[in-house]
């Protein structure tokens, strides 16, 4: 112990000690964070040793890793420092190099500026500056370059420190919204800057963490001191320096090359593989992997035994194949009755768990008039989301295909002219409407839906006094629904029948809405309040609705786009994807319970099949109410997390061609693991990877 604490001594003693303080502050940060989120997860984490050992063990693995990258500025501003290129004979050539990367960035995309303009311009300046101070080192004696090293030095650190704390703090607020470290979605959020940061200033108080971060960062800048002072005195030659620069970095490289975030899954249980991460890994990690090749990460099956497996899952008494190719889904859908040329309005409901209503046990009273609404129409109590992002409902809703490994199709590239229900409906003559009460080019909304046969309205087309309240996510619900009733009724006044989608907002953190509308105050900023104005705000749309001469031949269906959380223990916890679902039109549909297994993409053609619709269907997802008995599925998911509900059995697809077999608890989210299945095996591998096929292949298209 005395001799590794002599090593440390001298290695702090040394130009290059400040690297090994470096690490150590990362570590010590992550460590604490570790902790703190181990402390706060509690019950759900499985407290065995060997749990306990994982999540330290391996998450100091991706400490380090993390560290490796962390120290490159500063080996690199250690190695190069140097009196030399502030000689005359330099000076052009240094003011010339900074001048060509700041022409660089002023022309090139590599910091996109379509996101974040000022990010773009931001690094240009920076590039300026340097120059600036370059020049005014030049014309200054070694003394006072000395001075200025050491400051800046120690500003570096100062920053360092400070966004790695406040990471931790930003780690906390994450873990307690999505019980994960970071993936896709921090990953959305570092883009759609404007929206994120609006909505972390309207929940939290940021001006006490940002105080309380600085205070904390220059304390400990301040205890270092010394060591940052010792670092610039020394004097090291720059073939010494060279050496130890590059084994140095030597480890960022071991890093990328070898160091995977497949490490953390050493347990069954999900809390324990997530606190062994470390977040700035995993958010790099899901930064460069958006998109995950079926192919490549997941098992698969002989490309024709898949789909035929689909197929034959797809027969159904009104569903006719039209092609003998084994890899067409497409099937001409009849029915005896006559088309039913009704409107129809499909409100999606932002992060409405089922848990939310009366009719699933809930007593908070939370969902009135929504829980009134159930009563008189059609109730499905036994529906799941696919996924756990607004984008996932949206691609569900409007594609009925299963939710392929990776981002959602509403994010992709290429994704216009799908095979979509705003297709099928403008093929009969309807007007097709994407109505938003935010901006829709967030999550990429209006380019997805504007070339998918929609109409996209959001919040630009309501004049400032048509808003009573807005906070950065986008109009109170309430004013959304104003201007649909203005749309709808231009739509009847127009003699064509409509369908509009319309998605809310308002139950979403910061959980903000307009003062004296319900009995929870906005000021509590809670979910609870959240979701009581969402559904005071349905319900005045219904009631508004009554009166229009539209009303009698509209069909109504609410449902939720994902759950308000999906965390447990395990990692697809069943009740994190329970929704619900009712589809009202009182003069044409009569009350009932649907208790089915119904997954979210079987709603666009269950909304086809209530009106009867005769059509060509590429759909993945079928008629609920012409679904002849056990043929039943739903379809969960994560980014990578690949779930399929059959029989009240779960296969959960993984990377790295994993697979797992669960029996759920429908009422608990906990699963008991069991032996594969054969059969469902191959189902859920064979609806993935038909659906990863057909997009691959542009085989999903209109």
């Amino acid at each position: 112990m005395l001799r590794l604490r002599s090593l440390v001594q001298k290695g702090l003693a040394h130009r290059f000690g400040i690297i090994l303080l470096l690490v150590f502050i990362n570590l010590g940060i992550s460590f604490v964070t570790r902790l703190g989120l181990l402390l706060y997860t509690g019950k759900g984490f499985d407290w065995t040793i060997a749990n306990l050992l994982g999540v330290f063990g391996i998450g100091l693995m991706y400490d380090l890793a993390i560290s490796s990258y962390l120290i490159i500025p500063f080996v690199l501003h250690l190695w190069f420092t140097s009196e030399k290129i502030y000689e005359p004979a330099w000076r052009k050539w240094m003011t010339g190099l900074y001048a060509v990367l700041m022409l660089f960035f002023s022309f090139s995309e590599l910091v996109p500026a379509e996101y974040n303009a000022g990010l773009h311009w931001g690094v240009v300046v920076l590039f300026g500056l340097r120059l600036l101070i370059y020049l005014l080192l030049a014309k200054k004696g070694p003394a006072f370059r000395l001075r200025w090293r050491k400051y800046v030095l120690a500003a570096d650190i100062f920053l360092i420190t400070f966004l790695l704390l406040f990471n931790a703090v930003s780690e906390y607020f994450f873990w307690n919204e999505f019980s994960t470290r970071y993936n896709f979605i921090a990953v959305d959020y570092l883009i759609y800057t404007t929206e994120v940061l609006g909505n972390i200033q309207e929940s939290y108080p940021v001006g006490w963490i940002v105080a309380g971060v600085l205070i904390a960062s220059f304390a400990i800048v301040w205890f270092l001191r010394a060591n940052i002072r010792r670092s610039m005195k020394q004097a090291v030659s720059f073939p010494r320096r060279s050496v130890i620069a590059l084994l140095l970095l030597i480890f960022p490289l071991i890093t990328y090359l070898f160091v995977t975030n497949k490490w953390k899954k050493f347990s069954s249980n999900a809390y324990a593989n997530e606190l062994a991460a470390n977040g700035l890994f995993e958010f790099g990690t899901a930064f460069t992997h958006n998109e995950l090749d079926f192919y490549k990460f997941y098992r698969v099956l002989p490309d024709v035994e898949a789909f035929n497996i689909v197929r034959k899952q797809m027969e159904t008494p009104n569903a006719r194949f039209v092609s003998n190719d084994p890899f067409n889904i497409e099937r001409q859908v009849s029915y005896a009755e006559p088309e039913k040329k009704m409107n129809v309005v499909l409100i999606s409901v932002e992060s409405f768990s089922a848990n939310f209503m009366k009719a699933f046990g809930n007593e908070q009273n939370i969902t009135p008039c929504l829980d009134s609404l159930a009563e008189k129409g059609l109730l499905f109590t036994n529906l799941y989301s696919s996924g756990t992002r607004t984008v996932r409902g949206l691609e569900a809703l409007s594609l009925s295909i299963p939710p392929t490994p990776g981002q959602s199709i509403v994010k992709r590239p290429d994704n216009e002219n799908m095979f979509s229900l705003g297709a099928v409906f403008r093929s009969k003559g309807y007007i097709t409407q994407y109505l938003y009460g935010g901006y829709g080019y967030f999550d990429n909304m209006n380019a997805f839906f504007t070339g998918n046969h929609y109409d996209v309205i959001d919040r630009n087309a309501l004049r400032p006094d048509q808003i009573h309240y807005a906070n950065i996510w986008g109009v109170a619900d309430e004013d959304l629904f104003t201007l649909t009733l203005q749309q709808l009724d231009s739509n009847y006044n127009s003699g064509k029948p409509f369908f509009s989608h319309v998605m809310t907002v308002s139950n979403h953190r910061p959980f903000t809405y307009p003062e004296g509308r319900i009995d929870i105050p906005p000021s509590r900023q809670a979910r609870e309040g959240a979701v009581k104005y969402t559904d005071y705000a349905i319900g005045q749309f219904i009631r508004k609705a009554s009166e229009k001469p539209w009303f009698r031949n509209t069909v109504f269906v609410i449902v939720a786009d994902h759950c308000a959380g999906s965390a447990g223990s395990v990692e697809l916890p069943v009740t994190g994807y329970h929704i619900p679902m009712l589809i009202y039109s009182p003069d044409n549909i009569a009350p009932q319970k649907i208790d089915r297994l119904t997954a979210q993409i079987d709603i666009a053609p269950s909304i086809l099949g209530l009106l009867k619709f005769n059509y060509r269907s590429k759909f993945f997802g079928q008629d609920i109410f012409s679904l002849p008995p056990g043929k039943e599925h739903a379809f969960i998911s994560t980014y990578q997390g690949l779930g399929y509900l059959k029989n009240g059995e779960l296969i959960v697809q993984s990377p790295t061609q994993k697979i797992d077999q669960y029996k759920p608890d429908f009422t608990t989210g906990k699963a008991q693991k069991e032996p594969l299945t054969d059969s469902l095996v191959k189902q859920a591998i064979a609806y993935y990877q038909s659906a990863s096929w057909l997009l691959k292949n542009n085989k999903y298209r209109n």
